[in-house]
């Protein structure tokens, strides 16, 4: 780099330059913003080694076991900056997720030392944690002699870290003072409203913001697609099924899956009056304007029937929509966001999250120098870059998000993205009860929505019912 472009980007990082006078400065000396963007990135891998020993492990390697995942292009368009800074080595391995989490669950319940970290979804830590199959990362998070000290610790997003801490304990809540960092998160998943603008302007239809209204605009929807359908929500076997638009909704409400009482025993929540009345109006909303096929519906089929215009919206991951906004799709720059709640007498949404996260293997042969890359790849520099030249959506920092150049980007492609995450993020967090039996309650859940969709069972029977089988389930597993 020639002085006059590193002292002026060198200036930028200490604040002393403003963001437009380092854009009209690298034009007056001839390098386009995406050569600027480069070295504007070294020169932050420079000011972050300025105070920490970055090189302590140079020489070593760390592997990694990753999901095909737009996060994890950030992070591999990014790594040549780690190596520069500790000298280290990284190799990875790459699976789609369809079998991602078979790989995951192989390599840690071996005890394979193969992987010394992993991607993973927070729920996953309930089963990891506890079996003994990923480390604490609170204590090297809290050490100083091996964490920077700009790592900046209450920069990341209150909701999505503490949601990726437990202590291990059935129905513990998460981020307790006693709970455990099984992971630290990468970026996560908001679920909210994406609609079509096209089509909603076409047809004078109003973007819903409750339930009532959700119903309503879903059947007008459906009236005017041609074939097409008015929303679309996740409807497989699966657990899948639950957490995203369903269990947001829900937990609206003020409803839960899961009581706890005073001596920690867990009971089925989810069939209370106002679980009903809420269950009867989402199983409505599919009979009437739903995918004829929902019950087939992944995040997939509910994100392509978005893109392809063949839904006129759906309730699901707000970053689903994002990809179905770009290039490829047949409705590209006309997907517009919402935040939704579906209690109109609630204060804000309460969107349940997914988080993908970074862990480390307790098998790993060398904890101290995985602990490096974790910090980097969780840490502000590198979301800052994931967010601004990659797709990096929903960065679990605060820092990131309060970044104008981000800001700007999103706004200009994916009208309402920011303002959706804004009103929703205080309110963001996992609504699930931590438990080990998660997975099979969750799904036993979504084959009763299926059920109950398919007229096989009354709401209030189907739910009674449900209740009854995951008591049992509870008490025979000692947790009920």
């Amino acid at each position: 780099m020639y002085d006059k472009e590193k002292d002026l980007i060198d200036a930028y990082i200490r604040g002393s330059v403003s963001r437009r006078g380092l854009i009209k400065g690298l034009g007056a000396l001839g390098l386009s913003t995406a050569m600027g963007g480069v070295l504007l990135n070294a020169a932050a891998t420079r000011a972050l080694a300025a105070d920490f020993d970055w090189k302590a492990h140079a020489g070593k390697t760390v592997k990694l076991l990753l999901n095909k995942h737009p996060y994890t292009d950030a992070m591999i368009a990014n790594i040549d900056n780690f190596k520069s800074l500790t000298g280290m080595e990284v190799t990875y391995d790459v699976f789609p997720e369809d079998v991602y989490f078979d790989k995951v669950t192989a390599a840690l319940s071996s005890g394979s030392s193969e992987y010394d970290a992993f991607m993973t979804g927070a729920y996953m830590t309930w089963t990891y944690g506890p079996a003994g199959w990923c480390e604490d990362l609170g204590q090297w998070a809290k050490d100083p002699a091996k964490t920077n000290p700009l790592y900046a610790w209450d920069d990341f997003l209150p909701g999505v870290i503490k949601s990726c801490a437990w202590n291990g304990q059935p129905g513990g809540a998460l981020g307790s003072d006693d709970a455990k960092q099984w992971c630290i998160p990468l970026a996560y998943e908001q679920n909210n409203l994406t609609y079509n603008k096209r089509i909603f302007d076409a047809n004078g239809l109003a973007v819903p913001t409750n339930i009532d209204e959700l119903l309503e605009t879903a059947a007008k929807a459906k009236a005017v697609m041609n074939g097409g359908y008015g929303i679309g929500v996740r409807g497989s076997r699966s657990w899948a099924t639950i957490h995203p638009g369903f269990l947001s909704g829900y937990a609206n409400f003020d409803q839960k899956d899961l009581n706890i009482d005073a001596e920690g025993k867990l009971s089925a929540a989810m069939n209370t009056d106002v679980s009903k009345e809420y269950h009867r109006k989402w199983v409505q909303m599919i009979q009437d304007s739903g995918a004829p096929d929902w019950s087939t519906h992944t995040w997939y089929q509910v994100g392509t029937d978005v893109g392809a215009g063949k839904s006129a919206m759906m309730f699901d991951a707000d970053i689903l929509g994002y990809f179905m906004n770009g290039a490829g799709n047949a409705e590209a720059g006309n997907l517009a966001f919402s935040a939704f709640k579906a209690n109109a007498a609630a204060a804000a949404p309460t969107p349940n999250i997914w988080i993908w996260s970074m862990a480390m293997s307790s098998f790993s042969a060398d904890k101290d120098a995985t602990w490096y890359f974790l910090q980097w790849v969780t840490g502000p520099e590198h979301g800052l870059f994931g967010a601004q030249k990659m797709d990096l959506v929903n960065p679990a920092r605060a820092s990131v998000w309060a970044d104008g150049a981000f800001r700007d980007k999103l706004s200009k492609s994916y009208p309402g993205y920011v303002e959706m995450h804004d009103a929703s993020a205080p309110g963001a967090s996992i609504k699930f009860t931590p438990q080990p039996l998660f997975f099979d309650l969750t799904t036993e859940w979504a084959a009763t929505l299926q059920k109950m969709v398919a007229k096989e069972v009354p709401v209030d029977e189907g739910l009674d019912q449900l209740a009854e089988s995951v008591n049992n389930q509870l008490k025979e597993a000692g947790l009920g």
